[in-house]
């Protein structure tokens, strides 16, 4: 009887402790927006929600210039 006890309190600290745990997840909307050579917002993209390694790739990504027309992400 004690070992059973003992197996359910052991099995309720974990329940708790599981239940505390938090996993954050570092996140932003980002879209892609292109400006005009006096860096005028000409169009922007749909935003769509990037996390942690997608969100590093995206915020990494070099600006594209051609023809004067910048075309970058803008992540909030």
């Amino acid at each position: 009887m004690r070992m059973k006890r003992k197996l359910i309190l052991a099995a309720g600290f974990v329940f708790i402790a599981l239940t505390f745990t938090t996993c954050t997840k570092n996140c932003k909307v980002c879209s892609q927006n292109t400006y005009n050579s006096s860096n005028t917002l000409l169009t922007t993209g749909t935003d769509y929600e990037y996390c942690d390694a997608e969100l590093i790739r995206v915020e990494a990504t070099p600006d594209v210039t051609i023809l004067g027309v910048t075309t970058k992400w803008v992540c909030r």
